[in-house]
């Protein structure tokens, strides 16, 4: 929503508990790039609302000086150069994955791109040995749902091969 390129550093958390807790730190600092990874469909599970994240970065002054990036996702009252349901998600092997700290990211709204600059060879070196966290919930509903539900680009369903 504001903005149309951004360049910084990567500040990664692996969920939107522990990125409250860095940016209210003060871990974020002006012209990083927050990426939260593992609150998508199935990583969540159910593809969590990122408010809170947002609204800590702005409660400390950033919001215009910030990226945030997510496989979760944001609602109407996020503010800032954000960008969510990016797929596939970590928790389905997907590059956001990868990413680690201090890992330039570039995003070009203009040309609907978003990059990580990391060598060619580093890249395919992370992808090969990824493996995403473990499962948060393992039985009931929640675990069911995760192992059913399709990626956020393609609704976040349950039902798609029915």
């Amino acid at each position: 929503k504001e903005g149309l390129y951004f360049k910084g550093p990567a500040k990664v958390y692996e969920g939107e508990e522990d990125a409250l807790k860095g940016v209210l730190r003060g871990d974020v600092v002006k012209g990083d790039v927050v990426v939260i990874r593992n609150e998508g469909p199935v990583g969540g599970p159910g593809m969590r609302e990122m408010l809170s994240p947002t609204s800590a970065i702005a409660g400390r002054g950033l919001i215009k000086d910030v990226a945030l990036i997510t496989d979760g996702r944001f609602s109407g009252g996020s503010h800032g150069f954000d960008v969510g349901h990016i797929t596939p998600e970590a928790a389905k092997g997907g590059p956001i994955g990868i990413v680690q700290n201090g890992d330039i990211i570039e995003i070009d709204a203009v040309k609907n791109t978003m990059s990580l600059l990391i060598p060619e060879a580093d890249y395919a070196a992370r992808m090969a040995a990824y493996k995403p966290l473990p499962p948060k919930e393992t039985r009931g509903v929640l675990a069911k749902y995760a192992k059913l539900v399709s990626t956020a680009s393609e609704g976040a369903v349950t039902d798609k091969n029915l």
